[in-house]
């Protein structure tokens, strides 16, 4: 029988209005003349080649993803998903979420995003502190931030996601738990909060800036989870929040193990041959100019052997907090839990996960050890 494994796509824009000194990510400062329409056909065509390998799936979530993708203009975003709708199969009621930087949008973008068929926001804020917001390099004030995400529900976005970061430079637990119920006061329908990490090519790293020590850390991290729990935010994921019904389903078919494309410069995809169980991952050119230059757009590509598969899903699926069905592994790999059950033993005598017959799931401790537990299945 033909497995059933659901299919995401990611679409990445690379540029942004200027590079953030914390960024890791595979994104640029973008030039005087934004290649838009040129990058918009390259998509499509991008789009095209892949939608071969897919053997006729439909798409259950949409991700556009960045770099800051609304320096795009709404009217091009429009193009794309019309075309996306015209070429792939769409699930009913699908999930359809663009990152957006408060200091790119406005009333008008945001009522030409909905009209667009955006039915999701991923409101890049970091932190509601003008002093904070200037350290990490933001183009926009807090003000502006409170006024658009007001603004998008005003204009039926219903379904809005705030980007915060904790334990910023200089920061105090004051300040990151007055970020976390200024968030809370707007009441989107979903939070990811996360502590700033230093990481190697980034502005930060070549002139690292004092940041809280782990204590203070752990701390705001505690206080900061208490009050979302207390205000209804539940936490299904070490970094994700949301209200009842409002889980990010494009994310949680990564951390499920599920499919994706991924279109765009850098982007990458996890395809799974459905008929042989065979699961490929591609990524696609970094850099810009060589992704608008190579039609072919596939950079590297490697076939995940079955060895490396149990690792594979439970570095994702490990960082969920609800049970792991047991049967997902099979689902999701094609192997019989037996597979594992030597690692199994050994992350349940360590108290890093209960389990059950139906289902596994990480223990607080094993949250808290979260690298040391993955490194159990790592082959």
């Amino acid at each position: 029988m033909q497995r059933q494994i659901p299919l995401s796509l990611y679409i990445h824009i690379p540029w942004c209005q200027r590079k953030c000194p914390y960024c890791d990510f595979n994104s640029y400062r973008a030039p005087n003349n934004l290649p838009e329409t040129e990058y918009l056909n390259a998509l499509l065509q991008d789009l095209k080649n892949d939608l071969q390998l897919i053997q006729g799936r439909e798409l259950t979530s949409i991700f556009i993803g960045g770099g800051t993708p609304t320096m795009f203009a709404p009217k091009t975003l429009a193009t794309l998903l019309n075309q996306i709708a015209k070429t792939a199969q769409l699930k009913q009621n699908i999930e359809i979420t663009t990152e957006a930087n408060p200091g790119t949008i406005d009333l008008t973008t945001l009522k030409k995003l909905k009209l667009a068929g955006i039915n999701r926001l991923s409101i890049g804020v970091q932190s509601f502190n003008n002093k904070s917001l200037k350290q990490l390099g933001r183009i926009h004030t807090a003000q502006q931030a409170i006024n658009n995400i007001k603004n998008a529900q005003d204009n039926g976005f219903q379904n809005i996601n705030l980007d915060l970061m904790f334990a910023l430079p200089q920061q105090t637990i004051d300040e990151a738990i007055n970020d976390v119920a200024a968030a809370i006061n707007l009441n989107p329908t979903h939070l990811s909060w996360y502590q700033l990490t230093i990481e190697p090519n980034t502005a930060f790293y070549k002139q690292r800036p004092e940041t809280p020590n782990e204590a203070t850390s752990i701390k705001i991290q505690n206080e900061g989870q208490q009050l979302l729990a207390a205000n209804n935010y539940q936490q299904y994921e070490i970094s994700a929040y949301s209200q009842p019904t409002y889980q990010c389903q494009h994310n949680l078919n990564y951390w499920q193990f599920g499919d994706y494309l991924g279109i765009g410069a850098g982007a990458h995809s996890k395809i799974t041959n459905l008929t042989t169980g065979e699961v490929t991952r591609f990524s696609k050119h970094a850099k810009p100019s060589e992704y608008l230059a190579n039609d072919a757009y596939i950079a590297t590509s490697e076939t995940i052997t079955q060895t490396q598969l149990p690792t594979e899903f439970m570095m994702n699926a490990l960082r969920l907090l609800e049970p792991i069905p047991l049967q997902l592994f099979t689902e999701r790999t094609g192997l019989e839990i037996v597979t594992i059950e030597k690692q199994l033993h050994k992350a349940q005598d360590l108290k890093l996960i209960t389990r059950n017959n139906q289902a596994i799931q990480t223990t607080i401790k094993g949250r808290k050890y979260l690298n040391d537990l993955i490194s159990i299945f790592i082959t």
